[in-house]
């Protein structure tokens, strides 16, 4: 008889013959296209990493997750994975409909059954799921800001899984794991989930927890969405391929997970728990804290640091998977090798180098010491994230009309022309308008989509190393946010508060736009009828008031090159 870890689980995908006839059904069906998240959760539904789901959650199960961890007939599971739509798609949708649910190039993937339709409190599933209903936590966030009004839940019927072109040979199915455990004989696996590059320490961690448990061991990394600001999957698979050769090659693997995270702490640590216990696995390492999002608006850490070990054990049985605790690995440089920070010999002399240290010595060119980290990998990521005056970056500013974004924003790219090295460009609110947006108005709802717009160009010249310059109003604190996630990907990001007072503005006013908008006869003008969120803590902070030009611009010149964004 087989191990219960190297039995198939169960799949939502129909068969090639009935998928074929499928698709034609459901090309004739309204659809929906997924968001990213909504694809990663899609594929670990069809595949079985989301067993028992049959698919999104109905309400029912959805409120008994939020306020228990527990589907509506007791089944533990910690996470709400629910089809969030618009308000739009949501008045097309009844109940007992069934829809087509697309990739974003138009592919049918799947077919659902709605079975239930409603709007959730979303301040109260923050507060459950993630402990708190607070915008500096990126899942809730994301689930305020971008996430759709309205939940659709029901069953999903599998036609193909989405495609991947990257490292095919390294992404498998929880079925095509366990088949491949049970060819080797591998009965007890222990897993390790990671986001980031994998170190020295790490690797010392997983040779530890698979000696201590005398288990394989699956190197599992997370490749779907991880915590915004992390380094891209391409760069990370790169990064644990070249460790990879330090492993025994007969008792370790490697498998890429295509999961979106949410970063909720203790209860993604029961979640990742369950997932790989559907991927065959005995065991999984639980860090010291686990997929933690880092500080909250108070500048406090989120979850303490062993909450999530402390309900992993609470449901360690239930899951049906042992926990491995993170071992804090240390470097004794006496010793020449690491040891866990429990076990450092009295008197030895202690090195580590943390996350902020290690990005503050790549982004300035240090050395990273070999005791920390391997070349290989170090050279990976110096070639992705090269040293910050080599990198792509963006100046934001924001302001009232006639506040001088414009102009200082001219002066500051002629003084970075005249320097070289790199491309500038200017997004200047009107040349936007003119050339990028001109069929929009000056709703809220337009607005937004012009700084979104600002922001993607921003983001994709900074992603290519160039400079960009933005001169918007931006008066939405939300907006500015949600462009400074999407540029901070690829390269720093500096917020400008041009604060001219709006009396000011108005007595500078050329075109008479602060009278017509007193009048009435410009609507929805912000400082005026319209309300303007003043920046809370931007980079740099301009009074432009009996200041020339040329000063404010070298004020921002000087705060590029404390960032460490240009050379001296």
């Amino acid at each position: 008889m087989q191990p219960a870890n190297l039995v198939p689980v169960p799949e939502l995908y129909v068969s090639y013959e009935s998928a074929q006839k499928l698709k034609v059904e459901a090309a004739q069906l309204t659809s929906w296209d997924l968001t990213p998240r909504q694809i990663c959760d899609l594929e670990l539904l069809m595949n079985g990493g989301f067993n028992p789901l049959k698919g999104f959650l109905s309400e029912a199960d959805y409120d008994s997750v939020v306020e228990k961890m527990r589907l509506a007939d007791g089944t533990l599971w910690p996470m709400p994975i629910t089809l969030d739509i618009s308000e739009d798609f949501a008045a097309k949708i009844e109940v007992g409909q069934d829809i087509a649910l697309r990739d974003q190039e138009g592919v049918i993937l799947a077919m659902m059954s709605v079975t239930d339709k409603w709007v959730p409190n979303k301040a109260r599933e923050a507060e459950k799921v993630f402990g708190a209903d607070d915008i500096a936590h990126p899942a809730v966030n994301y689930l305020h800001h971008k996430a759709g009004k309205v939940y659709l839940g029901g069953p999903i019927t599998g036609i193909q899984q989405p495609v991947h072109y990257d490292f095919k040979a390294r992404r498998d199915t929880p079925n095509e794991l366990r088949a491949y455990f049970r060819k080797l004989g591998w009965r007890r696996v222990v897993a390790f989930q990671t986001r980031n590059p994998l170190h020295r320490a790490h690797q010392e961690l997983t040779f530890r927890a698979a000696k201590e448990v005398e288990a394989n061991l699956l190197i599992h990394p997370v490749v779907g969405m991880t915590k915004p600001g992390d380094i891209d999957h391409f760069t990370r698979v790169r990064c644990y391929e070249a460790v990879l050769d330090q492993y025994p090659a007969s008792t370790t693997s490697m498998s890429l997970l295509n999961l979106a995270m949410r970063m909720a702490g203790p209860r993604e640590a029961v979640w990742h728990g369950l997932i790989r216990k559907n991927h065959g696995c005995t065991h999984f390492i639980v860090g010291r804290d686990h997929a933690g999002p880092g500080k909250n608006s108070a500048g406090e850490d989120f979850y303490g640091p062993y909450d999530a070990q402390d309900l992993f054990k609470q449901f360690q049985d239930e899951i049906g998977i042992e926990m491995v605790p993170f071992k804090h690995m240390v470097y004794v440089q006496e010793k020449a090798q690491y040891f866990p920070a429990d076990e450092v010999p009295e008197g030895a002399t202690v090195l580590n180098i943390s996350g902020t240290e290690l990005r503050r010595r790549l982004q300035e060119g240090l050395e990273i010491p070999e005791w920390f980290s391997f070349p290989d990998v170090v050279a990976e990521l110096r070639r992705t994230k090269p040293a910050r005056a080599k990198q792509g970056f963006t100046v934001f500013f924001t302001g009232f009309s006639g506040s001088g974004k414009s102009t200082i924003a001219n002066a500051l790219m002629v003084k970075l022309m005249e320097m070289g090295g790199r491309p500038v460009t200017l997004l200047d609110g009107d040349i936007v308008r003119k050339n990028l947006s001109s069929e929009l108005g000056f709703s809220k709802e337009h607005r937004d989509l012009n700084i979104r717009r600002i922001g993607f160009v921003a983001a994709e010249i900074t992603k290519n190393g160039g400079i960009a310059i933005c001169a918007p109003i931006a008066p939405y604190g939300t907006t500015r946010a949600a462009v400074r996630e999407d540029i901070e990907q690829f390269g720093a990001f500096v917020e400008v508060h041009v604060a001219t007072s709006i009396e000011e503005c108005e007595r500078r006013d050329r075109k008479g736009l602060y009278q017509l908008a007193r009048e009435g006869k410009i609507k929805e003008f912000t400082g005026i009828s319209d309300p303007y969120d003043v920046p809370e803590s931007p980079e740099l902070r301009l009074d432009t008031e009996n200041v020339d030009v040329d000063h404010c611009a070298h004020q921002v010149f000087l705060k590029l090159e404390q960032l460490g964004l240009i050379g001296a």
